[in-house]
């Protein structure tokens, strides 16, 4: 392990990642593109433009798919890709003394995916579709060397404060590009632009953004070498497939880690589901305006930055899994409360987004540090890349369950208090496992501060 001095400059180079690639997750995948895609479906499908909302199909690969849902099939398949590829990028990355390329490499060539974007217009939806699966594919590679580096500029004490900073710095960049390009599209003819130029150049504004700042960590980190070693021998198919085959078998001997892993997959499901669905609540049942929900959008970014920061400070004195413990309780509350919301009345969905956002920046925070804990030492690639690939395989479960009570129910209010089960199992999930043990499992020190008692 390096110096001190040099671990605080690494990881602060480090932290610039999660500051680039949020412009893309925040400006293009949350807001930006599935509206603009259905407008440009709409149109090749043959709807009028007042047609909203469109019925008509388009054929995509043979299948009759209705334009208003080519961005949830969109999403569905970059999320199914990521699950296969991951895993087999992972263990290919901790075989190699370059992780910074890796990571850089896949920035760049998401980036360059996602720039596409600014070339759907008219009916010209298949540039779109390309480009938004190749960039949100190539992301989730580029973010397991990006976590997996994380181990290698950090000891066990610095981690939680570490990923609390980074957290906390891509709210904050993913935040103030949103708002630029939110101030760009909703003025767009002050600036002598039509509302789709407008999006498209915003959309292009997040892929120059990622494909920048990336060149920071990318500069400043050092490579170091793997901890387990490429054998001579081992070909392209014993790196990938054979590999994963052996970590999926030894993770069965890792409790510890497995236990976590299967939590994280619930709550992290009922908080994902939570925050794609509360425009949808605050829109149909509570009958607020879009500037309402842009607003509350814009607020939960930078209320998260404070949270990520916030349960960063609170890790430090009672450890991230006494942390992660609360935040499983804090949102089970939420969703509690959200049920209870009166419909226009803006203050308490306000309050309601407040909470969100804290509770949020700092669950998705720690969960990080604190599994790079549960990693057997040169299997982080490895082992981020079955995390990531869980979490992507595995995030329609909440939405799912949304929308069947809400069909069932006609309210999104049931809808809504369904998800409290996610958070229920993950937190049962999380109190089954002995962090201490875990960690020593993995042949990692437990942190100091961490020790539980």
């Amino acid at each position: 392990m390096t110096s001190a001095a040099q671990r605080r400059r690494e990881q602060r180079a480090w932290n610039w990642y999660d500051w680039a690639n949020s412009a893309f997750y925040t400006t293009v995948l949350t807001v930006l593109f599935a509206p603009y895609m259905i407008t440009v479906a709409s149109r090749a499908a043959g709807c009028a433009e007042d047609e909203d909302p469109c019925s008509r199909t388009l054929s995509v690969l043979g299948l009759h798919v209705a334009a208003g849902s080519l961005p949830s099939y969109l999403t569905s398949f970059a999320t199914i890709a990521s699950a296969l590829v991951l895993p087999l990028v992972g263990a290919l990355v901790d075989r190699s003394a370059h992780k910074k390329r890796h990571m850089a490499g896949f920035a760049w060539a998401g980036a360059a995916a996602a720039s596409m974007l600014f070339w759907m217009r008219d009916d010209q939806w298949q540039i779109g579709a390309i480009a938004v699966v190749l960039a949100s594919l190539l992301a989730g590679c580029s973010l397991v060397s990006y976590y997996a580096i994380l181990v290698e500029i950090s000891t066990e004490d610095e981690r939680d404060a570490v990923s609390s900073r980074g957290w906390a710095f891509g709210y904050l960049g993913g935040g103030l590009l949103l708002l630029l390009n939110l101030v760009v599209v909703l003025g767009h003819d002050a600036f002598g632009l039509s509302t789709e130029l407008a999006v498209r150049l915003s959309m292009l504004s997040a892929a120059v953004w990622w494909a920048g700042f990336t060149i920071i960590p990318f500069v400043r980190l050092r490579d170091y070498a793997p901890t387990l070693p490429q054998g001579p021998d081992s070909g392209l198919w014993d790196r990938s497939f054979g590999q994963l085959g052996r970590t999926l078998r030894e993770l069965r001997g890792y409790t510890m880690t497995l236990t976590f892993l299967v939590a994280y997959l619930f709550y992290n499901d009922g908080i994902q589901t939570v925050v794609a669905s509360a425009s949808t609540f605050g829109s149909k049942q509570l009958g607020f305006g879009d500037s309402v929900l842009i607003g509350t959008i814009l607020m939960i970014q930078f209320v998260a930055f404070g949270g990520a920061l916030l349960f960063g400070r609170l890790a430090a004195r009672h450890g991230a899994y006494r942390c992660l413990l609360w935040g499983t309780v804090a949102w089970a509350a939420i969703v509690v409360l959200a049920i209870a919301l009166p419909a226009g009345d803006v203050v308490p969905f306000l309050v309601a987004g407040v909470a969100i956002g804290l509770v949020m920046g700092g669950t998705q925070a720690l969960s990080r540090s604190f599994f790079s804990l549960l990693i057997p030492r040169g299997r982080e690639g490895e082992y981020f890349a079955l995390y990531n690939a869980a979490e992507r395989g595995t995030s329609w479960f909440g939405t799912l369950l949304f929308g069947v009570v809400f069909q069932l129910t006609g309210s999104y209010r049931p809808a809504l208090f369904a998800l409290v089960v996610f958070f229920v199992v993950g937190g049962l999930l999380l109190l089954r496992l002995d962090p201490e043990r875990g960690i020593r499992e993995a042949g990692n020190q437990v942190p100091v501060r961490g020790r539980s008692t």
